[in-house]
């Protein structure tokens, strides 16, 4: 069972956004990122209040992914990305990102803190931060 509303054309466009944010990082790495744009669409809190689909999260502006306002947002979902969507839409959780909002690739080391939100870890280059249960307890 899903965790959020979705059809077919949501599944393809999370499956590139998960691609083009983090394909260098591997499947795992893609499961990460597939966890913060669906926790961004349970979320209902903070900067997601309004963002209540997979394409509001995808093209969510300010504060959306790199990926879509950089221009590397061009390659289609492959079956094996589109699975991977698949896998966070019905709950999939993957740590450091099973509660995160926000991840970014630091130069050096991730910072305790990223705009008053907390370092939950590391995946190879990308630092996942996610808020205090308080603060959006829907996605935990």
């Amino acid at each position: 069972m899903a965790v959020i509303p979705y059809n077919e054309a949501d599944v393809k466009l999370l499956a590139r956004l998960m691609r083009a944010e983090a394909e260098g990082e591997g499947r795992l790495g893609m499961l990460m990122v597939g966890n913060v744009g669906v926790n961004r669409v349970a979320a209902k809190c903070l900067d997601f209040k309004d963002v209540n689909s997979i394409d509001r999260m995808v093209n969510q502006r300010p504060g959306g992914f790199e990926a879509t306002q950089k221009g590397y947002f061009y390659q289609k979902a492959r079956g094996s990305e589109i699975a991977l969507a698949r896998k966070v839409i019905k709950g999939g959780k993957y740590h450091p990102a099973s509660s995160s909002l926000w991840f970014f690739k630091p130069q050096g080391n991730c910072p305790g803190q990223w705009y008053d939100q907390s370092n939950a870890g590391r995946f190879k280059s990308h630092c996942f931060y996610q808020p205090s249960q308080s603060d959006c307890p829907q996605i935990f």
